[in-house]
């Protein structure tokens, strides 16, 4: 519970416990300055609508730990972009005062940019963008499971070797479409009421693709906050956990400058060296191995083993699985289906049946992997304490796909899940599906007004930006490293 909350005010007359903003005579006044000292989880305060809220160590949060990724910031937009109307009447509590307006450290002109967007935001509720149609839904769900049953169909009525790989491999795109059907459900752009978005997400995540919910949500939104930047310290939690690949892949000098804290007593600089000055070379490699890495996260949060971030360990000891039951009973069940998959239904042999299932594992980690590195990798990162506003962090760390080098935009609009509109998307994450190239209309429109840049590509020329990326953070780092010690 923040310290916000613990400072309510009890009325003696009635026992009743009144907030802070309730007593505006009593209302404290903070400078930006102050505000930005409170930058840890266990010391946090956020700024909304120019009022200063104190969430220190507030886990219970019901989107969990993503609360801190504000700590000692203003959290006005990325809380309107991931909240339902009426969500702020939660924060009251933790109300400590108010934001003197002339130390926060902008000019006429970004406040004007700023109300522009909040103003498009505004427009497109009043046009309706943010209504889902479930029959678009419906088919997409639909759709999906014929994938599943002729994948399913294709093992339990041949046992031929060929056809058994090409129902593994589809068994993988399946997998990779249920990605983009939780995503969308989870972010809550299908249903007004929230726990159904969950349990349909639980449905596709859980159970069909083996992905712990509250596992994807601790790590996706605290993306979607804080996209490519780089945590302030090791103790704040400011910094992107889709970025944080070393030391395998690094995406700027300073990460991978990063390999000294790693290597610790130098036992394993080698190692990480070796791996970031030949990262380029293994970035396909890696991506097939991703939905492993993903599974084992998954099973480790839902059985209570273990999280990999600091950010996940305290959400899980302190708040601990919102559905325990549908998080066990729902991966338990995946792997329940997926073993009497790869077996044939008891007809094959362990090892046949392992050589399946190491295909549909990592056809499906190199194609969501893939959409997720077109998505953001290659482009713009930020040291956290300088980042810039919602709008242009977003635009700048995000890139859209288009068709081109003979690939149909249809077939990218399909294959992506609507995530070749990533940089619509992370402006506006409850925004259904199909409503995305609307909105990118108007948001291409508005970044041409202000002057603010948005990138797309291609998936062949995307796919080679990221390659070129991470060859030049390696040549970088080569001469960094050579700057401060002996060739490799």
């Amino acid at each position: 519970m923040g310290k916000g909350g613990e400072s309510a005010v009890v009325t003696p007359a009635t026992g009743t416990t009144t907030g802070r903003e309730t007593m505006a005579k009593n209302t404290q006044k903070y400078t930006w300055g102050e505000v930005k000292k409170h930058c840890t989880p266990q010391d946090a305060w956020i700024v909304y609508a120019g009022k200063v809220y104190d969430v220190s160590n507030w886990y219970e949060h019901p989107g969990g730990a993503v609360i801190f990724t504000h700590a000692g910031d203003d959290m006005t937009d990325i809380f309107a972009a991931f909240h339902a109307p009426g969500s702020m009447n939660l924060m009251k509590k933790f109300l400590i005062g108010e934001i003197v307006q002339d130390s926060v450290p902008k000019d006429a002109q970004q406040l004007a940019f700023e109300k522009g967007y909040r103003d498009l935001r505004a427009k497109m509720v009043m046009m309706g963008l943010f209504k889902s149609n479930k029959l678009f839904y419906a088919y997409k769900c639909i759709s999906n499971m014929c994938l599943w049953g002729l994948a399913v169909g294709m093992v339990a009525y041949s046992d031929n070797v060929f056809v058994n790989i090409a129902a593994a491999l589809l068994m993988g795109l399946f997998f990779q479409q249920c990605g983009w059907l939780a995503h969308d459900f989870l972010h809550h752009q299908v249903f007004k009421q929230r726990k159904y978005g969950d349990l349909a997400g639980y449905y596709w995540g859980n159970l069909m693709q083996g992905y712990s919910v509250q596992w994807w949500k601790n790590k996706h939104n605290g993306h979607h906050a804080v996209p490519n930047l780089h945590s302030t310290s090791a103790v704040s939690q400011d910094g992107d956990p889709d970025i944080d690949t070393m030391p395998a892949l690094a995406w700027s000098l300073k990460q991978a400058q990063s390999y000294r804290e790693l290597s610790g007593d130098g036992k394993d600089s080698a190692t990480t060296k070796f791996l970031i000055r030949n990262q380029a070379i293994f970035y396909f490699p890696i991506l097939l191995l991703a939905r492993l890495s993903w599974l084992n996260e998954s099973f480790k949060i839902a059985y209570g083993l273990g999280a990999a971030t600091e950010n996940a360990k305290m959400e899980m000891e302190i708040k601990g699985l919102q559905y325990p039951f549908l998080e066990k009973a729902g991966i338990a069940l995946h792997y329940v289906w997926v073993l009497a998959f790869v077996s044939g239904f008891g007809r094959f042999s362990p090892l046949y049946g392992f050589m399946l299932f190491m295909i549909m594992t990592c056809s499906c980690g190199l194609l969501l992997a893939l959409v997720f590195g077109l998505g953001h990798n290659g482009m713009a990162t930020y040291d956290a304490e300088t980042r810039p506003d919602f709008w242009k962090l977003q635009v700048t760390t995000t890139r859209n796909v288009t068709g081109g080098h003979g690939i149909p935009q249809a077939f990218v609009d399909w294959f992506c899940g609507g995530l070749q509109y990533q940089v619509d998307h992370h402006l506006f994450p409850t925004l259904p599906r199909h409503s995305l190239k609307k909105a990118h209309a108007l948001v291409a429109s508005f970044c041409k007004e202000w002057g603010v840049k948005y990138h797309e590509a291609d998936m062949v020329d995307g796919t080679m930006e990221v390659l070129q990326h991470l060859k030049s953070v390696s040549d970088e780092f080569v001469i960094d490293f050579v700057k401060d010690g002996p060739t490799m």
